[in-house]
Order: structure tokens, then C-alpha cells, then sequence
């Protein structure tokens, strides 16, 4: 099979490895800069020029498509969907698990756990009665836009909180507040699906003093073996936003797994070091399994 990796990077851990297992599994890998790709929507059908050239043959798509670029990106996607190109993580999906709202109000109806949350418009006035929605303080305020623990603060006090809020507001950011969960001590779970089936756990914790656990942020990761509620959670909600590839965040409560967010492209340089697992090696099983040898001529749903 010719599979390519959408990547804007290919000096990238993530992309490397991916680009490696697609070798070592005999099949013929390319790297393709979505950002830089043009669609061509005519009645003769939809294609893409890359580099001055028509892009054909492709008979599988890996979207590694950064936030920044998550309407351009997921178009491409789109347009390799049409091609009949067999994506791992199809577009729908991808657009799903960006909106950190919209992925919320799916997995709360999906009946998964999660910290309470509180979304508002620009109410003026409206921000301790936010608070209050929420268990008052300490909270996390998040900006939906916000990457790698970007625009996440902990207001450790309620009139901090409102302080905050009126700022984003003033900025006309659109935040959405959550419960803090102390017990969780400034550690989460990453949880890696591929294909309905967790193939690699670890846990992830804050630097000291620091209550974000992204290994962006100095956090430490390590192997973990998850509880089968956790199991359970990571692989539901992979499983309501559509996501075949994901990496789960949760964090371990009292009241068990709550889920923080569902990434849609997650990196696998952290999952990999932390559980000697050949993470990338189960993507390209999975594309192999799903995949037909040759573009299918299936068009779902856009």
C-alpha cells in the first residue's frame, strides 16, 4: 500500500516513527504537508496538487494535523476521503475532538465521567454564579483554543476566579470553567486507543508546583496499568467522538475516571518511551486491517 502521513513536520518524533513503520511493514510511505497541499473541486472529481504535482495512488491517509490548522487540515483530509483514500482518523472526527466544547457535550452524553463543567456567552456580571455552577473554588478556567496546557489556569480562590474570567471575557475569549480535582495531585492518564483496544497507558505528573501534567509543561511521564473503569472510559470515549486513533486524558477521583479531553492526534514519542510499546507499529496494523489494497470507492458521508 502507498500510506501518507499528513505532517507540516517531518523531523517530528511522531511523524519519524510512523514514516519507519510504514517501511518496516513493506508498504511505501510519503510525507505530504497538508498546509501547503491545493484541492481541486471540478466535476471530473476531486484531487490534490502537492508541490506542483497531482497526487495519486495514495491508498491510505495518517492525519497528524496540528490545532493551528484544523479547518485547512481536516479539508485536505476531506478531499483524501473522497479520493477514496482509507483515513485512520476520519475528518469528522478530527473537527468532533477540536471543539473542546462540543467533544464535552458528546461525552456528557455519552454518560462518561468527567470534572463538571460551565460554559457561558460574554455575560456581564455572570461570572460568580460560573463559579458557582462549578463547586465555586479553587478551578480551572481553559481557553477552548488552548494547546499542550496553553490558556489553562487554576484560580485558587473565588474572587481570582471571577478576575480571570472577566479578563478572557473582556478579550472576548471563549473560556469554559471546571471543578479542580485535588485528589488527582496534579497528575492525569494518557491512554492510547488504536482500533477499540488501549495499547499503551501512562501517567503523567506535574512538575513540582505546577498542577498541569503535560510533558510539554516539565511533567513526568511513567507506565501505568489501568483499572478496568479506566479501561472502560478511555475506550467510550474514543468511541463517541469516532475516533479509530486517540489518546484519552483523564484523571483518577473519588468518584472514579474523569475525562479531561480526547486528542485526535495524539504524539507518540511520550507513550512509546514511557511503555516500550511500538505504538506506531499498532497504527499501521490497524490501516492494514481496514485498508483495501487500492483506493476503495466508498465516499462517506462529508
Amino acid at each position: 500500500m502507498k500510506i501518507a502521513i499528513l505532517s507540516r513536520n517531518p523531523q517530528l518524533y511522531s511523524t519519524k516513527r510512523l514514516y519507519q513503520a510504514i517501511q518496516e511493514a513493506g508498504h511505501e510511505a510519503m510525507i505530504v504537508d497538508h498546509s501547503i497541499c491545493d484541492l481541486i473541486i471540478e466535476q471530473e472529481g476531486p484531487s490534490i496538487i502537492y508541490k506542483g504535482q497531482k497526487v495519486t495512488g495514495v491508498d491510505a491517509i495518517i492525519p497528524r494535523i496540528g490545532a493551528s490548522v484544523t479547518f485547512y487540515g481536516t479539508a485536505v483530509v476531506r478531499q483524501f476521503e473522497l479520493m477514496g483514500a482509507f483515513p485512520a482518523v476520519n475528518s469528522q472526527a478530527i473537527v468532533r475532538s477540536r471543539d473542546k466544547l462540543r467533544s464535552l457535550q458528546i461525552l456528557s452524553k455519552a454518560g462518561l465521567g468527567m470534572p463538571k463543567t460551565a460554559f457561558t456567552n460574554f455575560s456581564k456580571g455572570g461570572e460568580k454564579q460560573l463559579i458557582e455552577h462549578v463547586g465555586g473554588a479553587p478551578l480551572i478556567i481553559k481557553l477552548l483554543e488552548g494547546t499542550q496546557g496553553l490558556g489553562v489556569v487554576l484560580a485558587e480562590t473565588k474572587k481570582a476566579g471571577q478576575s480571570v474570567i472577566e479578563a478572557f471575557h473582556g478579550l472576548k475569549a471563549r473560556i469554559i470553567v471546571q471543578e479542580f480535582i485535588k485528589e488527582a495531585k496534579g497528575a492525569d492518564i494518557r491512554a492510547f486507543v488504536v482500533n477499540g483496544k488501549v495499547v499503551g497507558a501512562m501517567k503523567r505528573q506535574g512538575a513540582e508546583g505546577e498542577f498541569r501534567s503535560n510533558l510539554h509543561r516539565g511533567g513526568k511521564a511513567t507506565v501505568i496499568k489501568l483499572s478496568r473503569a479506566e479501561r472502560q472510559a478511555a475506550l467510550g470515549a474514543a468511541k463517541a467522538l469516532g475516533l479509530d486513533i486517540a489518546g484519552v486524558d483523564m484523571l483518577q477521583s473519588e468518584r472514579g475516571p474523569l475525562i479531561l479531553e480526547v486528542n485526535s492526534s495524539p504524539g507518540l514519542e511520550g507513550i512509546e518511551k514511557a511503555t516500550g510499546v511500538n505504538i506506531a507499529g499498532e497504527i499501521i496494523k490497524f490501516i492494514e486491517e481496514k485498508a483495501k489494497k487500492g483506493p476503495s470507492k466508498r465516499v462517506k458521508e462529508q
